[in-house]
């Protein structure tokens, strides 16, 4: 398939590129930001919250993958973050609706369910979280993710062969940086239970986004993706006792389980995660 994806420059979005370029999709990348050296896909540096811009080049395409977005609510004004990430969105999702795509894929974020940003405490419905639990935006860009949703939803539902996968997706790491960012992080209890101690290797993220391109679906799916274990040393049920005291498990959380259901990733994507933290080579771990 052409298959354009948006934010191709960044973490996740050179990894997804590189896995759909790998499994012999022609793919065009989009960015702001030059691409990495050594791409083996074809980049258009441009600004996709001008709508101009966004016909001109999201279009062609069997699929749509939309990753570009200010990754979160910090270091630059709320305002913006919300700004920038919905007109982007509204812009790449017209363009594929009005020039035929068939397939959009977009990078959500657990984040709608009002984590890691929050101002007022939340405390889960219950756990694992699926695709059914209450959302609950507080910030800029949970807001912005959780409507971003909205209009990838509202696309499927005017064109009836327009298919879409929202992929709520937690902390992306590598081997790197999970060293730099989630070593200190999870010394600090109340930090930690914020992101449900929870992370995904971009690898895994990676395969999630050519498995949600690739695979028959109708209509429009919310689907949580997440590595099968936590970020932590304790066990997943002990730190949710102690974090979150009286929240309904669902089913069972044994070991190091993450508190994410993976049921629909496994029967609607055929989604497995396949890397761990545990695997890395890290020193202070």
């Amino acid at each position: 398939m052409r298959i354009i994806v948006t934010g191709s420059s960044g973490l996740l979005g050179r990894h997804v590129a590189s896995a759909l370029a790998d499994a012999g999709h022609t793919v065009l990348g989009i960015d702001v930001a030059p691409p990495p050296v050594g791409v083996d896909w074809e980049h258009v540096t441009a600004d996709l919250t001008d709508l101009g811009q966004a016909l001109q080049l999201v279009r062609d395409a069997e699929a749509v993958v939309h990753i570009a977005a200010i990754p979160r609510p910090t270091g630059v004004p709320a305002g913006h973050v919300f700004q920038v990430n919905m007109a982007a969105c509204y812009n790449v999702v017209e363009a594929a609706v009005l020039f035929g795509a068939k397939r959009l894929v977009y990078a959500s974020s657990m984040s709608v369910l009002g984590y890691p940003f929050f101002e007022k405490p939340i405390v889960p419905s219950y756990l694992p979280f699926d695709s059914a639990h209450p959302a609950a935006p507080q910030d800029a860009y949970a807001l912005s993710k959780w409507l971003g949703e909205e209009i990838v939803a509202s696309a499927a539902r005017r064109r009836p062969d327009f298919s879409c996968v929202s992929l709520r997706m937690p902390w992306i790491q590598t081997a790197e940086t999970f060293a730099r960012d989630v070593l200190e992080r999870r010394k600090h209890s109340e930090l930690v239970a914020r992101d449900l101690w929870g992370y995904l290797d971009v690898r895994d993220a990676a395969a999630a986004f050519r498995l949600a391109v690739e695979r028959p679906l109708e209509g429009h799916h919310r689907i949580f993706i997440s590595a099968a274990d936590t970020f932590m040393e304790a066990e997943t049920e002990a730190l949710v006792r102690t974090a979150y005291p009286g929240v309904e498990l669902r089913r069972p959380l044994p070991g190091h389980a993450a508190a994410f259901d993976l049921t629909e990733a496994r029967e609607l994507l055929g989604f497995e995660p396949r890397h761990s933290w545990r695997d890395y080579s890290l020193s202070g771990a």
